[in-house]
């Protein structure tokens, strides 16, 4: 059962190779290929096949197991499998003929019969013999594989007769086919199957194959096979064809021609090799071995495809030339690097053209290794070349291989930057040529296109040399420059014209009939016309320059940096903190001296005599002084003395305070040039700044004869040496004495040098006494223009190199103090030094005893800017100008210098002040002795200044106090911060003038003190008094008090009816008729005790002010003069002219004016601008200001609604004064008349509602129908979006945001720069968060039709009374849902813009509630002359207010949430127009005085009557 279940062996067949062999004079130089067949068909893989195979064995080699003393070998078996699929096994015998290596004749061998006989024997037998491989094998078989022939002997089944058909070395082929067929007619007669196969087929010569071919065809069943080993072509089928030939049940064998199968096999390898070689390419670093890559290729098909077909030879060949490929592209690039740095290098070390023009390439080597940068650019390395060496793999050094250098494209690179340099020569030489034309061309102006320009150079030899982008670069620095100097040229011209800008009050906003002032005189300058081709640039830089006059600030100074509040602070900041250092260094414990260093100068021998004199006085250099002893060091010196300035001050020697004698003229004036000489020298070098500082004594020696008529002129003079250098003097004694000095002057002056050392002490270090040493005696402002051409330094020097300057008090980061004795006493002065435009403030509302107004002789704007700020300096207090330039030589050598130190000279003369020069060149005029004289006219007026100060200061306000100094200009109380400024946060104190019990309408809640405009801004409720002149304006009032009766005038003026009718409408009257004319007499319907002004005793009465407590009618104009303590409430008339006679005359002492009256210079260039525009009043008819009066100009902001009338857009009363012009008046009047009567006239329900005119300019964008500003593809407007992103990027969180408003300038600077360019971004323009929210609020308000449609108010209002929130929330949503699309889309993209600013209101404070009270009236334009409207106020609000906290409900289909503050959300009860109280209105008319309204004032409520 075993033996029948077994599985058949495979059919065995035994094949021997049999072919021409023998000697080599048999056979030739090599064989027939008979060994290299039988290796490729066993063992068929690449590596294993070896094309070398000797038949010249050594004896032992020919008696091993593998010969085995037999001349055939034994190649193995090998398993096959059919097209059938039925496998065979073949083994492969070879006949040969071993040659002995020692006698070159066959081996012996146990069969000894000849080659063709033995070949052809189908029995072999060779006991443990073991199979070939190769010749490498004999000797070594225990080193490769051993395999025996199987049992010994087998029994050879077919014969492959090979015939070699190449052309054989040293053998014929005839001999060779002789040999063959007598060994086919042996191998014949086995009655074996027999095939020829052709070896060598690749290097096969044709007739022989064909030869071949002939005498297989003479053959009966004789097949050729064309075969070559080398290759592997047809191996496998001629034994395969032999098979089938030995074993009948296969088919016939087919035979494949050579060169078909050559292709098909070379097809197999060139595949193969492609994929080899893709895998190998995925290897991309150089330094990959073999042995890494072939162990991670080993298991991929491709790869033991190639190795199976081409060998792991040919494989590592591959390889080795992809790494070398792979390195050397690696090479190139690096070479590639290097040369593309070579020349930024060349351009570091050879940019000079002289010096390399003419420089061979070794040459400018050579150069380069010598320049210092040279290592930092090239690195030379030991071995070359670089290629070769490590470096190649550095690739973070990026410096260039020096030996790359001396190829000969590094030379060609060099050639190439000179000739590089050469050429950019030459083109920046044309380039500068083509921009001095440009500037010889006189027409071309600022903003001028370069196609209107390109016409004028086109035949310029420049211009055709450079490229058309050099030209327009050129073209474009040059307009660069020409519009920077424009623009400053510009900027010079406004502060040249500064009376024209500082007119104003700060922190006001110019009218349109301002801003055509300002253009009507500007438009005659050439600057002006220099930038019409930039007029939006022009137009920006004004109202930039106006923002600034009137928010002066040094963070927003035109100047920048170079603002003198701010290089003044740092001057004083590192002066005073050196100067107090050094002197407390130089003065450590003065207040305990023991030790007293005298410096002793004196000339001819006095300086040693006095030294005698006190050496004589002292005992063992140690003198009683007071109860005290001091140890005196002395060292005098001659004042000859060469090496006196190296004496006076060493590292040994530092002296407490010199001595300086004298007994002459001559001595004195020696002496004083010595002490001049030893301040200027320390100052100059700086060997040490306190020298300077040195405490000097002045001492008189006494003459032998003492009734010297000398005397007196020397003591006069010695004391005013002394003055002048701010030192003691010590005088000769009454009396006779024998010698020169006395020991009382001794003793006078070691007392002065001791209190100089104690006071330089208590300067560094205080001590406490019972007046405070920061308190001043008199205070002093230095003013001085930004950017002027001088140093703070310079200025500053008078003081600062004083021994007597001191740090102020801390927090005054800008003043100084002076300790100086004027008169009999030492005073302290405080100095503080400030811009002009940070002088504003302190000259309209703190105390000055004095101004120091320094300008630049060289700066025409530095004069306009003193002029205007003097202009407005009331004349009670001195002033001294200064004029600083170089040197005394500038007067007479510059005209323009000249002309404005004689301006400023006689200016100074016409308002009796101090004028003086400082040179920056000149070291004498840099001492404070230079203000001597001015400091004493201060102190003289001192009492008279404090004086008018505190009687304004009573009229004005009843807090006074003198701590309003140090404090900002800024932030003082004192003043009031219009609701344009960016800074305000909240309204000023709630006072009015009428009194705090006194309302136009009723308010009682809180929100009463403020006020909504359109844009729903809040503004505090202010008012000023109606005769309150523009730049006097300080918005201070008095308590309210009682009026007193006075006789009815009939001078006084009647109130302006429209006033009165507006007034009466808030107030809920109706209002009366009026007669077009204002009758001379009191209406009847007005108190005549109400013209009547304030008792006298309710203002704190000051000595030498007379009891008149009356008012004084006006004359002609008829306004109302108030007197109060020959003190009058400004009126225009007054404000500007002073007093007149009449009121001069009736009380004893004159009312300040103010310098521009004084001034004829200063009057005719302030009336200069006057006169452009209004030409009905000459120089002197103005100047007479006794009798003359002038009509009032309105210089309030017709922009803000706090000055203006109920309705803004359709006119109405300036404030603060009303207009004066009679036949104004009337015209006004008639309209106004006209009118009333027309409103009578029964009109429709629904009233046209018309928006105000918020601009003064001319718009394409703002003002339109919201239609027109959006697309289906852009919904929102621009410039709505351009805002909300700009505030949600820079300000989501800003404190008060839509609350407080923003700068009125920058928000119309922002819609014009939008005008004129819609693609302008916010950022760039500088602006803040507020002020571009007011542009947003001011973009809705300026819509002819609400967002919110007035068609829908109603339902809004009806919607709001549901008492159920659910059910309010839906139809509210329907409601807006009834929206027009693009109001919808707007007003859904603002209501969620809202709601994530209130969702910051943690630090913004901006609830949905407050949003929504600012923003109502914006959105919904209500009608306040509807009082039916103003009843529901807070319904409206608190519609938006539902809208903005349920954003997500209304418009995205979210969930309800709950309010934070439940009661804004409930509806208001079904009485809601009794519940809600009335909103203030918009605006309301400027306040009238108390007595204008009520006939009675409650009584002081803070008793002070």
């Amino acid at each position: 059962m075993m033996a029948k279940n077994k599985e058949p062996r495979p059919p065995s067949y035994a094949v021997s190779v049999v072919g021409l062999s023998g000697t080599e004079k048999d056979k030739g130089n090599c064989g027939v290929g008979k060994s290299c067949l039988c290796n490729r068909f066993v063992r068929s893989k690449a590596d294993e096949y070896y094309p070398e195979h000797t038949s010249v064995l050594s004896t032992i080699d020919f008696g091993g197991r593998v010969v085995n003393n037999d001349h055939f070998l034994y190649w193995g078996d090998v398993t096959q499998s059919g097209e059938d699929g039925i496998e065979c096994r073949i083994h492969v015998i070879e006949q040969t003929e071993f040659i002995d290596d020692q006698t070159f004749l066959p081996h012996r061998s146990t069969n000894l019969q000849p080659y063709i006989k033995r070949a052809a024997a189908s029995k072999l037998q060779s006991a443990e013999k073991l199979m070939y491989i190769c010749t490498d094998q004999l000797g070594l078989e225990q080193d490769f594989e051993q395999k025996q022939m199987p049992e010994g002997k087998l029994s050879v089944d077919g014969f492959l007769l090979c015939i070699d058909v190449s052309q054989g070395c040293n053998r014929k082929f005839d001999d060779q086919l002789k040999f063959v067929n007598n060994l086919y007619i042996q191998l014949s007669k086995s009655k074996k199957p027999i095939i020829i196969a052709a070896t060598k087929c690749d290097e096969c010569v044709d007739h022989y194959l064909r030869e071949v071919q002939a005498f297989a065809s003479n053959k009966k069943n004789l097949v050729v096979v064309e075969t070559s080993a080398r290759f592997n072509v047809n191996v496998e089928t001629c034994f395969t064809a032999l098979v089938q030939m030995m074993d009948k049940t296969r088919g016939k064998p087919k035979i494949i021609p050579y060169l078909d199968a050559y292709k098909t096999q070379r097809q197999l390898v060139v595949t193969a090799t492609d994929k080899f070689e893709k895998l190998v390419q995925t290897v991309r670093d150089y330094h990959a071995t073999w042995k890494t890559v072939s162990n991670k290729l080993k298991n991929h098909p491709d790869y033991e495809e190639y190795i199976n077909l081409e060998g792991t030879k040919k494989a590592k060949n591959t390889f080795s030339k992809h790494i070398e490929q792979l390195k050397q592209e690696h090479i190139r690039k690096r070479k590639e690097e290097y040369i593309n740095a070579l020349p930024r290098a060349l351009n570091t070390l050879l940019s000079n053209l002289d010096e390399i023009e003419h420089l061979s390439w070794s040459e400018a080597l050579r150069l380069m290794e010598k320049r210092p940068d040279f290592q930092s650019c090239f690195v030379v390395l030991e071995k070359t070349p670089w290629d070769e060496t490590d470096h190649i793999d550095k690739v973070n050094d990026r410096r260039i291989p020096f030996d790359l250098l001396t190829t000969l494209e590094a030379e060609k690179v060099y050639q190439n930057h000179v000739q590089h340099l050469i050429s950019e020569k030459r083109r920046v030489e044309m380039k500068e040529k083509f921009k001095k034309t440009l500037e010889k061309i006189q027409f071309i102006s600022p903003g001028q296109p370069w196609e209107e320009v390109i016409c004028f150079v086109v035949e310029d030899e420049a211009f055709k040399y450079i490229t058309d982008a050099d030209s327009k670069e050129v073209y474009g620095r040059h307009q660069r420059e020409i519009v920077e100097k424009a623009k400053e040229e510009f900027q010079e011209m406004l502060f040249e014209h500064s009376e024209l800008f500082y007119d104003l009050d700060l922190n006001a906003t110019p009218s349109s009939d301002k801003m055509s002032e300002i253009h009507a005189v500007l438009s005659e300058e050439p600057r002006y016309k220099a930038l019409q081709k930039l007029a939006p640039d022009r137009e920006s830089l004004l109202l930039k320059h106006i923002g600034f006059v009137y928010h002066p600030t040094k963070e927003t100074c035109l100047s920048g940096q170079n603002c003198m509040d701010i290089k003044v602070e740092q001057l004083l900041a590192n002066s005073l903190l050196q100067l107090d250092h050094g002197r407390s260094n130089l003065y450590h414990d003065s207040a305990n001296i023991d030790k007293v260093n005298l410096f002793i100068l004196g000339k001819d021998g006095l300086a040693q005599e006095l030294a005698n004199e006190i050496r004589t006085q002292s005992t063992d250099d140690e003198y009683a002084l007071d109860g005290k002893i001091y140890e005196l060091d002395l060292r005098p010196v001659d004042a000859k003395s060469p090496y006196l300035l190296t004496q006076l001050w060493t590292s040994a020697f530092k002296p407490h305070g010199c001595f300086c004698v004298f007994n002459s003229i001559e001595s004195l004036n020696f002496i004083g040039e010595c002490i001049a000489k030893i301040r200027a020298e320390a100052s100059q070098i700086r060997r040490d700044k306190y020298m300077a500082n040195l405490p000097f004594t002045l001492i008189l020696a006494n003459q032998r004869d003492s009734v010297s008529k000398n005397l007196p002129i020397l003591r006069h003079q010695g004391q005013q040496l002394a003055n002048k250098l701010q030192c003691p003097f010590v005088d000769v004694p009454a009396g006779t004495y024998p010698r020169k000095f006395n020991e009382t002057q001794i003793k006078q002056a070691l007392r002065g040098v001791l209190e100089a050392v104690k006071h330089n002490f208590d300067v560094v270090s205080p001590v406490p006494t019972i007046k405070d040493l920061s308190e001043a005696d008199l205070r002093i402002v230095m003013c001085a223009m930004c950017g002027d051409p001088f140093s703070v330094d310079l200025i500053l020097s008078p003081f600062l190199d004083s021994h007597s300057c001191s740090a102020a008090q801390a927090g005054q980061n800008n003043s100084l103090m002076l300790d100086k004795i004027i008169g009999e006493k030492r005073r302290r002065i405080q100095i503080t030094i400030l811009s002009y435009h940070s002088s504003i403030g302190v000259r309209k509302d703190e105390l000055v005893h004095g101004y120091i107004l320094v300008y630049s002789a060289k700066r025409k704007a530095s004069m306009g800017m003193l002029r205007a700020f003097l202009s407005e300096v009331q004349d009670t207090i001195p002033v001294q100008l200064v004029a600083v330039t170089d040197s005394q030589a500038d007067f007479f050598e510059n005209e323009a210098i000249k002309e404005l130190m004689t301006e400023g000279e006689h200016i100074a003369t016409e308002i009796t002040a101090k004028f003086t020069a400082l040179y920056s060149l000149s070291q004498y005029h840099r001492q404070t002795e230079v203000f001597t004289l001015f400091f004493s006219d201060v102190l003289e007026k001192k009492n008279m200044i404090e004086s008018s100060y505190m009687s304004d200061s009573t009229r004005e306000t009843t807090h006074t106090s003198e701590d309003v100094f140090p404090r900002s200009p800024r932030g003082s109380s004192l003043d009031y911060n219009y609701p344009d400024s960016e800074d305000d946060t909240e309204g000023p104190p709630p006072y009015s003038p009428i009194g705090d019990d006194v309302r136009l309408l009723p308010a009682p809640s809180d929100r009463s003190k403020y006020r909504l405009d359109l844009e729903g801004n809040e503004y505090p409720i202010h008012s000023t008094p109606l005769n309150c002149h523009d730049h006097e304006r300080n918005h201070k009032v008095p308590p309210p008090i009682k009026p007193k009766p006075l006789v009815p005038r009939t001078n006084v003026k009647k109130l302006d009816p429209n006033l009165l009718k507006t007034i009466e409408a808030g107030i809920g009257k109706n209002p009366r008729k009026q007669p077009s004319r204002v009758p001379a007499a009191p209406p009847e319907d007005i108190d005549q005790s109400d013209n009547y002004a304030e008792p006298i005793d309710t203002i704190f009465k000051h000595k030498g002010f007379a009891d008149d407590i009356y008012a004084v009618p006006d004359d002609s104009q008829n306004r109302i003069i108030k007197v109060r303590n020959s003190v009058l409430i400004n009126t225009q008339s007054e404000e500007e002219n002073g007093f007149s006679d009449r009121i001069s005359k009736s009380h004893g002492e004159r009312r300040p004016s103010k310098y521009k009256y004084k001034s004829k210079t200063l009057f005719s260039k302030a009336k200069s601008y006057y006169r452009r525009t209004h030409s009905d009043a000459s120089d002197d008819e103005a100047f007479t200001t006794s009798k003359t009066k002038r009509k009032g100009r309105h210089r309030g902001s017709e922009e803000d609604p706090l000055l203006s009338p109920v309705e803004t857009w359709k006119g109405g009363i300036d404030n603060p004064a009303i207009t004066s012009d009679q036949e104004l008046d009337d015209k006004k009047m008639k309209k106004k008349t006209q009118k009333v009567k027309e409103d009578k006239k029964p009109k429709k329900k629904t009233k046209t509602f018309n928006p105000p005119i918020r601009r003064n300019w001319e718009s394409n964008y703002f003002g339109m129908p919201l239609q027109d500003l959006v697309t289906p593809e852009k919904p929102i407007p621009l410039f709505v979006e351009k805002c909300v992103q700009f505030i949600e990027d820079t300000g989501l969180c800003t404190e008060g945001l839509y609350r407080v408003s923003g700068n009125k300038t920058d928000q119309d600077n922002i819609q014009k720069q939008f005008d004129q360019d819609h693609s302008i971004s916010l950022e760039s323009m500088g602006v803040t968060v507020n002020a571009v929210a007011g542009a947003l609020k001011a973009f809705f308000a300026d819509l002819p039709d609400p967002l919110i449609p007035y068609s829908l108010h109603q339902e809004l209002l009806e919607t709001s009374k549901i008492m159920d929130k659910t059910e309010r929330l839906h139809e509210l949503k329907e409601i807006v849902k009834k929206f027009h699309p693009v109001n919808y889309d707007v007003f859904k993209y603002v209501i969620t813009h809202l709601n994530r600013v209130s969702q910051q209101y943690k630090t913004n404070f901006m609830t949905a509630d407050n949003l929504s009270i600012c923003f109502w009236p914006t959105l919904m334009r209500p009608d306040f002359e509807n009082r039916e409207f103003l009843s529901t106020t807070k319904i409206h609000q608190s519609v938006i207010e539902t809208f903005i906290q349920q954003c997500q409900f209304f418009f995205y289909n979210g969930e309800i949430v709950e309010a934070p503050n439940p009661v804004a959300c409930q509806p208001p009860p079904s009485n809601a127009v009794q519940m809600v109280e009335p909103m203030v209105p918009l605006q309301l008319p400027p306040p009238l005085q108390p007595q204008l309204i009520q006939s009675q004032l409650p009584a002081d409520p803070l008793g002070i009557i």
